[in-house]
C-alpha cells in the first residue's frame, strides 16, 4: 500500500493534537505534531535571540521520541515548549519565512517515507496540499480557552480564563493574517466543529472519514 497522509488543521486549542494522536494510533500511522516543532524553534529563539532565525537550519535539530517526546538538539524539551512564554511567542516566530521553510521541508520529507497524521495550521494548504484526507477542526474561542485552562492548570500554571480567551483570539488574528501560509481552511477540507464533541466523538468522526474516503481499516 502506498503511503497515506491525513492533514488536520485548525486554530489553537481546537483539539488537533489530541485527536490527531489518537487517530494515528488507531490507524497505525505516524503522528507528526508540527505545532511542537514550531514551539521547539520558538524556545530556542527565546533563549538565543531573534538573530538566529536567519540561519535557523544550522542551529536546530528536532526529533521525536517513542512516546512523543520532543527533542531539541538531543535535549528533551517536551515540558519547556508548553510554557506560557513559548505559547505567547510561537505565532510570531512561526510567521518567519526561514522558520517555515525549514520545518515544512522536514515535514514533507517525513510524509514521503511513512503514512502520517499531521496536524498544524497549514498542513492541508501548504505542507501537504495533496493529502489524501484533509480535516479542518474548529471550536469557539470560549470553548478552546476552557480546554487550555485545564491543560495549564494540570501543568501547574496559574492563569485565568479571561486572559486565555484573549490570548487565543490574539493568536487566531496573527495566524490568519500572516503573510506566509496563513491559517485558512483548505477548499477540499472537511469542516469539523468540536465545540460540542467529546474527544472520543471527534476521533470517531475522523476515523469514519478515513475509512470511507481512504478505505483504511
Amino acid at each position: 500500500m502506498s503511503h497515506i497522509s491525513i492533514a488536520i488543521d485548525g486554530p489553537a486549542a481546537a483539539g488537533k493534537s489530541t485527536i490527531a494522536k489518537r487517530v494515528a494510533k488507531k490507524l497505525g500511522f505516524l503522528y507528526i505534531d508540527t505545532g511542537a516543532m514550531y514551539r521547539a524553534v520558538t524556545l530556542y529563539v527565546l533563549e538565543h535571540g531573534d538573530d538566529i532565525i536567519k540561519d535557523i537550519a544550522s542551529h536546530i535539530h528536532i526529533t521525536f521520541g517513542i512516546n512523543d517526546e520532543v527533542y531539541l538538539n538531543d535535549k528533551d524539551v517536551s515540558k519547556e515548549i508548553r510554557s506560557p512564554e513559548v505559547t505567547n511567542n510561537v505565532s510570531r516566530v512561526a510567521a518567519a519565512g526561514e522558520v517555515r521553510t525549514y520545518l515544512v521541508d522536514m515535514q514533507r520529507e517525513i510524509s514521503r517515507t511513512s503514512s502520517v497524521v499531521m496536524d498544524g495550521r497549514d498542513i492541508g494548504t501548504t505542507v501537504l496540499p495533496d493529502a489524501d484526507l484533509k480535516v479542518f477542526m474548529m471550536a469557539s474561542p470560549e470553548v478552546r480557552a476552557e480546554r487550555r485552562l485545564l491543560e495549564e492548570t494540570a501543568r501547574g500554571n496559574n492563569i485565568d480564563l479571561a486572559t486565555l480567551t484573549a490570548e487565543i483570539i490574539r493568536r487566531d488574528e496573527i495566524d490568519s493574517t500572516r503573510e506566509i501560509s496563513p491559517l485558512v481552511q483548505a477548499h477540499d477540507a472537511v469542516l469539523l466543529d468540536t465545540s460540542q464533541l467529546s474527544i472520543e466523538e471527534a476521533e470517531a468522526k475522523i476515523i469514519q472519514l478515513a475509512e470511507d474516503k481512504l478505505e483504511v481499516q
